[in-house]
């Protein structure tokens, strides 16, 4: 119902787009309903696919994923977005698990899909979703009939229909199950959103741009899902060099993104070398202007003074929703000083997964917001843990009860992992993890134990220790870093520090490159243990003169 109530309600909008080396590729609301319900027709009638089926995608962000989406829920199967930058090591994993009938893949990736079907066996059909040359040679969307009239399949909102995994605290990735229920509720509780964001919303054509993968829950959920009820616009760009960028939002009109926090890192330092390379009397006049708007509420008002900051935005840009990794208060600050918006969320996979968005006090950026109202939220008085109950929850998490309940107990509560703390008006902020989870500057997660269990394969190493370490960019993030200790014979050797170095890389190989360690410390004693055997962590980092 939702497709078709959105392909009626803006039928020859803009929906998806995506720019390529021809140009634009761009599909109205009832251009992507049609492609959807033509695979959707090719799901159901023709390989028979039943609703307890797994559907995967490997594939940039592009139109024809959501089509993908979108026909899978038609079908009634669960949907399962890959990571690309996975390595076929770590995609050999999550397949085994999920054991998908159909892998739909892009171009870039179709060569990928094609090994993994003939390593794995159980995977019927890899099919093409570019309408390229290739589309000839291969099993391709674009070559199904051109029916689009079938029963599609109506399920319980209780149903899993996403399935999306995360990296594994045990080694091996963990599939997080995504209701129907949990979508809808999201999308519901994040309805206030559009009016605080977007006041002229109804008058005016709103483009937005993506630039996070839609393997990501918080694209799928928010940057897809959400926007696409909306109506709006959404265009996407597979660069993310600010001048490619820059040079799309003048030309599209875009009025807002979804970005992790290094992202608008990058377009500061961006926006603050083009002041410095300009003439003295331009730098002066924004060192006054900067200043002024310190004391100036209007957003307005501090777009006029930044008019060419804005210009070089396309002039309609006014904010973007930031999530995934801590938020630089300085870089959001600088932002709010020029006119541009920044509101800073905090979610996780396991809660569908936006918890909070900071949309209304605007004065304290350190603050994530309330928690929507889906959800109970309570701060574990021992622990100052996070808690979560509510209607987003997940499911939990796939063939793995016991994984579920270490995360959600008896009553229901969602254990976070993260350290938080609500104020007297119920804002949000967090202030520390509990999980040895790693977030990189990207705001992508690493598990220390999957990074672990990659290098334990070498005979060359007794023992190590994998954790996070701030890094030097000032943005709250961290790189991932190990400790190792030596096997008896390398220890022994002189040019131990480069064998290990080496080894590290060797071993590393086998995960994604943004989870390989940065550094690398040699320890030449046993690593501290509790009397469970469990190494602590903070222990060996004190050891490698790390605070």
């Amino acid at each position: 119902m939702f497709l078709e109530n959105k392909t009626n309600d803006f039928e020859n909008k803009i929906a998806l787009a995506t720019k390529t080396k021809y140009g634009w590729r761009e599909f109205t609301y009832r251009g992507i309903g049609l492609l959807s319900r033509k695979i959707a027709y090719w799901l159901i009638n023709e390989i028979k696919i039943n609703t307890s089926d797994r559907i995967a995608i490997l594939s940039e962000s592009k139109p024809e994923f959501g089509a993908c989406f979108f026909a899978t829920v038609l079908s009634g199967a669960v949907f399962t977005p890959l990571d690309v930058k996975l390595t076929e090591h770590e995609l050999t994993s999550i397949l085994s698990d999920c054991t998908p009938r159909v892998l739909f893949a892009s171009n870039a990736y179709f060569k990928t899909a094609k090994e993994l079907q003939e390593k794995l066996g159980f995977i019927e059909h890899v099919v093409l979703i570019d309408n390229t040359a290739e589309a000839e040679n291969y099993l391709s969307i674009y070559n199904f009939e051109n029916k689009y009239d079938t029963k599609f399949r109506r399920r319980n909102l209780r149903s899993g229909a996403i399935l999306i995994y995360t990296s594994g605290t045990t080694g091996a990735a963990k599939g997080v199950e995504i209701s129907y229920l949990n979508m809808i509720t999201q999308i519901e509780s994040l309805e206030w959103v559009r009016d605080v964001v977007f006041p002229d919303y109804g008058k005016n054509d709103i483009s937005v741009l993506s630039i996070l993968p839609m393997n990501h829950l918080f694209e799928l959920t928010v940057g897809f899902s959400l926007f696409l009820s909306w109506g709006l616009s959404i265009y996407y760009t597979q660069s993310l060099k600010p001048k490619d960028i820059l040079s799309i939002m003048r030309e599209k009109k875009i009025r807002f993104m979804i970005v992790v926090p290094a992202f608008l890192k990058l377009l500061k330092t961006s926006i603050e070398n083009t002041i410095k390379n300009s003439s003295p009397a331009k730098r002066t006049m924004f060192k006054i202007a900067y200043f002024i708007s310190g004391f100036i509420p209007a957003t307005k008002i501090k777009r006029l003074l930044f008019k060419n900051i804005h210009d070089s935005f396309g002039g309609n840009f006014t904010g973007c929703i930031t999530g995934g990794a801590p938020l630089d208060i300085s870089v959001g600050k600088f932002f709010e000083r020029i006119g541009i918006e920044v509101y800073h969320g905090y979610g996780l996979s396991e809660a569908s997964p936006v918890v909070s968005v900071n949309c209304t006090n605007r004065k304290n950026l350190a603050s994530v917001g309330k928690p929507l109202k889906c959800f109970e939220a309570v701060i574990d008085k021992s622990t100052g843990e996070l808690l979560l109950r509510g209607l987003s929850v997940m499911k939990g998490y796939y063939n793995k009860p016991e994984m579920t309940s270490e995360v959600i107990d008896s009553d229901g509560w969602l254990h976070t992992g993260d350290i938080g703390r609500l104020d007297k008006d119920n804002y949000l902020y967090i202030t520390g993890r509990i999980k040895s989870m790693i977030v990189l500057s990207g705001g992508k997660k690493v598990f220390p134990e999957e990074v672990e269990a990659a290098l334990e394969q070498s005979d060359k190493f007794k023992e190590i220790c994998v954790f996070g370490a701030k890094n030097n960019k000032n943005d709250n993030s961290e790189d991932v870093c190990v400790v190792v200790v030596p096997s008896d014979e390398i220890a022994a050797l002189n040019n131990v520090s480069d064998i290990i170095r080496a080894e590290v890389k060797l071993q590393s190989e086998k995960l994604a490159p943004y989870k390989r360690p940065i550094n690398v410390y040699i320890l030449n004693e046993p690593l501290p243990r509790t009397t469970t055997r469990k190494v602590k962590r903070n222990k060996v980092k004190e050891l490698v003169g790390i605070n």
